[in-house]
């Protein structure tokens, strides 16, 4: 079977294409658009259907619209209650209903050739559940999806046996942890669906003194479900504009609110595990990408093994819908290979956006070794390699890279993107060197989802990867499966001592993640970086023209 699936709805529009059961592509409508969270400057603009990514994953393949055998989508208006039923009077509820009702007729005119009939509404939370609990390496496990919402729940939490998912809870809105984190992200001044994850670092600078008083209003309620209670969160810390300067009252308010959630994630996961007994967690939704949260059911939770959805965001109920679907139509969907499932190069196609940029660059006898002497010499690198990362996480194909040793590093990665100084960077390393270096979450840890702690004796030699609490959101590297990258850092070692390479995305701030060689150029022409290493091709830039 042939299944395209699609998320456009909320934000993050993305496409992914499965082929007998089998991943071939997913990618993010944001990294051809170059509109991050595929959003327009309109109040509709979340509505954008992922016309260029869909083309892009059936093209990938070798396929037309008209050879599909079906389309997901990852929202089901018929779901939908109205705004007096969930208590959201959200004037937009009734033109997503209707734009949703009209999908099939507006996929079927971007995508000529597909017959609308063949697109199938799949729940939207049954699509997040699918892409944590098809697409990880276990069978048989329980799923917990939390996110924003969804037509009429914000929650599920069920089991996958067999391929068949068991709906075990769902918690009916206007409850949900997602909207309360949006809710806090733009009470601290910036963009709700967008910047939570900086609402996650700030917290790390904040003591929970308001927990206790937020205990009633953020809790589970010991039947699968929770309670979230409306929060002035006026009476905690002042609201705040875009770019105002945040206090320690602000800190403390997310490190409250940061808490409340992860022991509610902990009571949620403790009653799951009460009702099948698994040893294996999947994770999903938009609440699955805080990875302090998740490293916390890791720690304390009682599954052995915690595995998340790389892209656990909306963009990944493309991917979750399209296996559903191919599980419905009598296929096995495959556990997902990786996160590369985006675009590539070969050499000689990244060579002519070489030439045709007439730019000057050289092919060193192993690229790997050129960028670790570089980065031993404290200079940054943008690397590109292989195929794009599906989700919001660098993971070795699409990075900027430095030295970790270095405490100044830290504010002048952050300066490189323009973005936030308490924003944190997150270190690489070898899956066999991780143990002895990071402590208490998961190791594999490939996608760059729990945080683990520093070993104190690591700390003052890698400042610029360790947080201000003392940890760092690791990615652990497979030599069998990123030689490139192994050999980079092994490189590196060699000449530093130092098993750790600092990564993160390769953008800078507002802009989605660079995708194609011309993006690389304009990001490498733009941002003070000193090499670009792309394919086997490098770049460089006069050490002089750079602050040291």
């Amino acid at each position: 079977m042939r299944v395209l699936g699609i998320n456009a709805l909320y934000h993050d529009p993305a496409a992914a294409l499965l082929v007998d059961g089998k991943v071939v592509a997913a990618a993010e409508e944001e990294r051809f658009s170059r509109r991050k969270h595929g959003k327009r400057p309109l109040p509709w603009s979340a509505w954008e259907l992922p016309e260029l990514s869909a083309g892009w994953v059936l093209a990938e393949a070798g396929l037309t619209p008209a050879d599909l055998d079906a389309v997901a989508y990852s929202f089901d208006p018929r779901l939908m209650p109205s705004p007096e039923e969930t208590g959201l009077h959200d004037d937009g509820d009734v033109m997503r209903k209707m734009y949703a009702e009209q999908a099939p007729s507006f996929l079927a005119h971007y995508l000529p050739g597909l017959a609308a009939e063949k697109v199938v509404y799949v729940p939207h939370h049954v699509a997040h559940a699918a892409s944590a609990g098809l697409a990880a390496p276990y069978p048989t496990n329980s799923v917990l999806v939390l996110d924003g919402r969804g037509e009429a729940v914000s929650h599920l939490a069920g089991r996958y046996t067999d391929g068949l998912l068991e709906v075990l809870a769902s918690q009916a809105l206007p409850h949900s942890l997602g909207l309360l984190y949006e809710d806090l992200t733009e009470h601290l001044g910036f963009l709700r669906s967008s910047d939570e994850y900086k609402v996650m670092a700030m917290a790390s600078y904040g003591k929970p003194r308001f927990a206790a008083e937020l205990a009633e209003s953020i809790c589970a309620t010991g039947d699968g479900g929770f309670r979230t209670a409306r929060i002035d969160f006026a009476e905690f810390a002042p609201r705040l504009g875009a770019g105002d300067e945040w206090a320690e009252a602000h800190a403390d308010l997310a490190a409250s609110v940061q808490l409340r959630l992860e022991e509610t994630l902990l009571d949620l996961v403790r009653w799951l595990h009460g009702r099948t007994g698994d040893t294996a967690l999947t994770l999903a939704g938009g609440v699955a990408l805080n990875c302090v949260a998740n490293s916390r059911i890791f720690a304390e939770g009682p599954f052995e093994h915690v595995w998340v959805q790389p892209a656990a965001g909306d963009s990944g109920t493309a991917l979750g819908g399209a296996m559903a679907v191919a599980h419905d139509l009598g296929d096995v969907p495959e556990p997902m290979p990786g996160a590369d499932l985006g675009r590539g190069w070969t050499d000689e196609e990244i060579e002519a956006w070489l030439t045709t940029a007439a730019i000057a660059y050289e092919r060193p006898r192993d690229v790997a070794d050129a960028v670790a002497e570089v980065l031993a010499d404290n200079g940054i690198v943008a690397w590109f390699q292989g195929r794009s990362e599906f989700g919001p996480r660098a993971l070795g194909h699409r990075s900027l890279l430095a030295h970790p040793g270095h405490v100044a590093n830290l504010e002048r990665m952050n300066n490189v993107k323009g973005r936030e100084q308490f924003r944190p960077v997150a270190p690489m390393v070898l899956a066999e060197r991780a143990s002895a270096i990071f402590g208490r979450g998961p190791i594999p840890s490939p996608y760059m989802l729990f945080v683990h702690d520093v070993a104190p004796v690591w700390r003052d030699r890698i400042p610029t990867v360790t947080h201000v609490d003392g940890t760092a959101r690791i990615q652990t590297v497979d030599r069998a499966e990123e030689p490139l990258v192994a050999r980079m850092l092994e490189c590196f070692e060699r000449r530093t001592g130092l098993p750790v390479v600092v990564n993160t995305s390769l953008n800078t701030a507002g802009r989605p993640m660079v995708d194609d060689p011309r993006d690389a150029l304009e990001c490498f022409g733009s941002a003070p970086v000193d090499l670009l290493a792309i394919g086997p091709f490098v770049v460089r830039r006069s050490r002089s023209t750079l602050a040291p």
